[in-house]
């Protein structure tokens, strides 16, 4: 009886994770591509954090990804952070070395721009004014990849302004910070307006911003996913301004994780998709 090479493994970390669609996406992929192997929630409080993943090489894992709220913390952790996550300030990606060591990457912005492209390919970051919510790590990589394509404001709010100070000094220009209390301000004139923070997430309060001052033109993206269609993204269809779920943005991410882990450039194809909506519809 014949047995595989090698079993590949991987995974997230998160608190919580089990919302998680990682595992049911890579799964998927390495039945498809014939890896035989597997990808697991890994469900690591923020304490813990340094001894798991000092934990990947020694238990086999080729990596794994980062999730809320890990992202900022195993910066500080990991042995090598290359120049776009150490620009980010966040990691969402982490590659187990042939010696051992662990290197950060951060794919979250590689994949936010390939899915709003993806669902509007005429989108282009300097439009107009581009508004923000959140400050944490998924904010980061947003504001990393609205930089780099170009955009000429970009209007950040969040609860805790002292957050988002700490990013705009960071970044610099383009970015400015709007308080929390002032958010329906920040709505006028804007091009685009994307929820960075978990609210409006299954189980998580609602993000309470009304569209009211928003053009109705401007297209609204929203990092979550479960539900695929949060309040958010209700209101703005409601509204007939275009829209993109946070879906896409996990999707695209695994094809440079893949390249590291297993040295494959997965398609991401619409059965894909499916297959991961199906789970999101039953659930949500």
């Amino acid at each position: 009886m014949s047995t595989p090479e090698k079993f590949v493994l991987a995974g997230v970390m998160g608190w919580p994770v089990m919302h998680s669609r990682s595992p049911v996406i890579h799964n998927y992929l390495l039945a498809r591509h014939g890896l035989t192997g597997t990808y697991v929630p890994l469900a690591i409080r923020p304490e813990s954090l340094a001894a798991a993943l000092r934990g990947l090489a020694p238990l086999g894992f080729s990596g794994c990804n980062i999730t809320i709220p890990h992202k900022e913390q195993a910066i500080r952790i990991v042995d090598e952070v290359d120049e776009v996550a150490r620009r980010i300030g966040a990691i969402s990606c982490v590659i187990v070395q042939a010696d051992g060591s662990l290197r950060g990457t951060n794919n979250d912005a590689f994949g936010f721009v390939q899915n709003v492209m993806q669902v509007h390919p005429s989108w282009r970051a300097d439009a107009g004014p581009v508004v923000i919510i959140g400050a944490g790590g998924g904010a980061r990589a947003v504001v990393y990849a609205m930089a780099e394509r170009g955009a000429r404001e970009i209007r950040l709010v969040n609860r805790t302004a002292a957050r988002a100070e700490t990013l705009a000094r960071e970044f610099g220009a383009p970015v400015t910070t709007v308080g929390w209390d002032d958010r329906r301000r920040a709505l006028a004139g804007a091009a685009m307006l994307i929820n960075t923070t978990s609210q409006g997430m299954v189980g998580q309060a609602p993000l309470e911003i009304s569209l009211e001052t928003l053009p109705a033109t401007a297209l609204v993206c929203d990092i979550v996913y479960v539900p695929l269609e949060t309040a958010l993204l209700a209101e703005a269809r409601r509204r007939g301004n275009p829209t993109v779920d946070g879906l896409g943005m996990l999707l695209h991410q695994v094809r440079p994780a893949w390249k590291a882990w297993f040295g494959i450039d997965p398609d991401i194809t619409p059965a894909l998709r499916a297959h991961v909506e199906a789970t999101i519809s039953k659930s949500s």
